[in-house]
């Protein structure tokens, strides 16, 4: 296996870096690297900054070097009237981060659906991270062709009675309008046994959106760990979305260390900058 040191010495990338070009598409790599260039973008998924009020997880997505972000309702309640909205895209505006989803929104009624897409719709979000009920689905594809916003169902392996992986998804929405799909989270993936890469491959005409994280062991009580830190082969998967032309957001989700992630958040950035740079 390649080794990570190499990757992060690669990258130029030290953990305590604290200002790092915004890691965008066609993203110039370190100067004695080739450069290289994808047509996916990388983001953060704002559960991993829960402990954080909603500037200051914006300016830590920043210092991660990306400019794209999921809210999850700590930073930006699913019960906001429009003021409150407009106050939070204008805060995302003045920073320079895109907003363009949110979630994991739960979707147990008619009425929580209902709320979800005006949510999105105030927010001007292009896509919903969610996990509607099964007796919901069709009711979901109704707002989704109402509203033009795409849903994403969020996979949570082990113990999920919902949706355990990406497939018990798609085999219930794989007929729906093109604009219900699939949020991966590889690391539940790798959890409940399954290839992330594969998953990603299988069902590629439905995903939308991506959950990176790394996790300790492929078993139901592996955890989210540090990306290299872990089992998920990261450089045979990254090879793998720029070969389907993946043009969606990896969006780094870190569950672990809630009130100090950074550090961790940083480190795994740089390891993957460190992977593209070696290609």
């Amino acid at each position: 296996m390649t080794n990570r040191r190499n990757f992060l010495k690669a990258a130029g990338l030290g953990v305590a870096a604290s200002a790092i070009p915004v890691f965008t598409q066609a993203a110039v790599l370190p100067s004695n690297s080739k450069k290289t260039t994808f047509k996916f973008d990388f983001g953060v998924a704002s559960y991993s900054l829960r402990e954080f009020d909603t500037e200051t997880a914006l300016d830590m997505v920043l210092r991660c070097g990306v400019n794209r972000v999921t809210f999850k309702s700590m930073h930006l309640p699913l019960d906001s009237d429009k003021a409150a909205i407009d106050t939070t895209l204008a805060l995302c505006n003045e920073k320079g981060v895109t907003l363009y989803g949110g979630g994991v929104v739960y979707m147990r009624s008619k009425e929580d659906v209902d709320q979800a897409f005006e949510y999105a719709k105030m927010s001007k979000m292009d896509m919903i991270v969610g996990v509607p009920n099964h007796e919901l689905l069709e009711y979901v594809e109704g707002k989704v062709k109402e509203y033009d916003i795409k849903l994403a169902i969020h996979n949570h392996g082990p113990g999920d009675k919902l949706y355990p992986s990406a497939e018990s998804a798609y085999v219930k929405i794989k007929d729906m309008d093109a604009r219900m799909g699939l949020c991966i989270d590889i690391g539940h993936t790798k959890r409940i046994g399954r290839d992330p890469e594969q998953d990603v491959k299988d069902f590629f005409d439905r995903v939308f959106d991506i959950h990176i994280k790394d996790v300790t062991k492929a078993e139901h009580d592996g955890t989210t760990c540090t990306i290299g830190h872990g089992v998920i082969d990261f450089v045979s998967f990254l090879k793998a979305v720029i070969k389907l032309d993946y043009n969606g957001t990896l969006a780094l989700e870190y569950e672990p260390e809630g009130k100090d992630p950074l550090p961790a958040m940083m480190e795994s950035f740089g390891y993957i900058r460190g992977i593209l740079a070696t290609m």
